[in-house]
């Protein structure tokens, strides 16, 4: 199992304006290729107008079919084209977990 963690900063005062868009549009896009979801949040402490996606694949193998069906479906390439210029900074990690971490999902 694997789990990927993916961070984007926003420009201020953009946040409510993304969250909708990516909530209507986005989710359930996402949902619907990469299935399962961890957790959404975003940042109180810290660096700031940030959010924060974790999702949990089987295997890199999986991530990797999993997110091209998703690029190949033409609406989610619309909402790309509709979300451009959303972020400032967009970090991706994937982690896997250790034999004595605690599997929640």
């Amino acid at each position: 199992m694997i789990y990927e963690q993916r961070t984007y900063t926003l420009p201020h005062g953009q946040m409510d304006e993304y969250l909708a868009r990516f909530e209507a549009e986005g989710l359930p896009l996402e949902m619907k290729y990469l299935g399962r979801l961890l957790g959404f949040y975003v940042t109180e402490i810290g660096t700031l107008n940030q959010v924060v996606h974790i999702w949990v694949y089987d295997s890199m193998a999986d991530r990797e079919q999993r997110r091209a069906a998703m690029d190949a479906d033409p609406e989610w390439q619309a909402f790309k084209v509709r979300n451009r210029g959303s972020f400032v900074a967009q970090e991706v990690k994937i982690m896997r977990p250790t034999k004595f971490s605690p599997h929640w999902v």
